[in-house]
């Protein structure tokens, strides 16, 4: 068993409950992990036999730039996409954080972790 693990995808996206967010939009970014039996390509060296981190990438990519209220609901439709687009996962989570959240307060960020098993 092994993780691969894709770390702070960044994008700028329209997500949340206020109405400018949606005009304005904001720093997010984005790290998923993904567990599943690694052994086929740690001994094959062939990109076929593992979990792409390129497509990863481009399912968050994807997904960040298909607006929602919620960041939990962006979460939910990453996790969706990667334990349906590879059948090897075993267990998924996604981190999905907003940068400077407009809340009162010295608040830097929010983020939202999820998890998914088969």
């Amino acid at each position: 068993m092994g993780i691969i693990r894709v770390e702070d995808i960044r994008c700028y996206a329209y997500h949340g409950c206020m109405e400018e967010e949606g005009i304005i939009g904001t720093n997010f970014s984005v790290t998923v992990e993904v567990k599943a039996d690694l052994s086929v390509s740690a001994d094959s060296d062939n990109l076929s036999d593992t979990i792409d981190y390129v497509t990863i990438s481009r399912i968050v990519q994807e997904e960040m730039g298909t607006r929602s209220k919620l960041i939990e609901h962006v979460a939910q439709r990453i996790l969706n996409r990667l334990m349906r687009e590879f059948p090897s996962v075993e267990k998924s989570k996604v981190v999905v954080v907003k940068h400077k959240a407009p809340i009162q307060g010295d608040v830097q960020r929010v983020s939202v972790e999820m998890e998914a098993c088969r």
